[in-house]
């Protein structure tokens, strides 16, 4: 089983995506935009004929998938994302610090990473796109 994420933008699915994966070192391997959708389901406002209906992105062996949606197709996508986190584990403070760095760049720390109780490295960000992420490194197996 995989439990896959998928976020919802307005129109930026694509932008958001592409710098997922260069961020997270990933490969999107599939993007629909809305207007190579079956002619049934094609989208009435020309505006939203390059947004992406799907996009995949491969890390590894874990995946993200995100859309783009308007108001009307999904209530409440112009509000802050709310209730969940897109999270990341590493077991290097290093690759966590240059994750978190680079996903916070035109976005928000919401808690800085650092030292906590639980990990060697830990911090929480919304990014540029408003998506919350938090970043965590794991803590060595046999601390000692």
């Amino acid at each position: 089983m995989k439990i896959v994420t998928s976020l919802s933008f307005q129109g930026q699915c694509r932008e958001a995506f592409e710098f997922y994966a260069k961020v997270l070192g990933g490969k999107i391997t599939f993007a629909l935009p809305y207007s190579e959708a079956p002619p049934e389901m094609q989208v009435s406002d020309p505006k939203h004929k390059d947004w992406l209906m799907h996009c995949w992105l491969e890390v590894g062996d874990q995946a993200l998938m995100g859309a783009d949606m308007p108001p009307e197709w999904a209530p409440n996508i112009d509000k802050p994302k709310n209730g969940f986190d897109v999270s990341l584990h590493t077991d290097d403070v290093a690759q966590a610090r240059r994750w978190f760095e680079a996903l916070s760049e035109g976005g928000r720390q919401v808690m800085p990473l650092a030292e906590t109780f639980w990990s060697p490295g830990f911090g929480s960000l919304v990014d540029r796109f408003g998506i919350p992420w938090m970043v965590n490194t794991n803590p060595p197996a046999d601390p000692k």
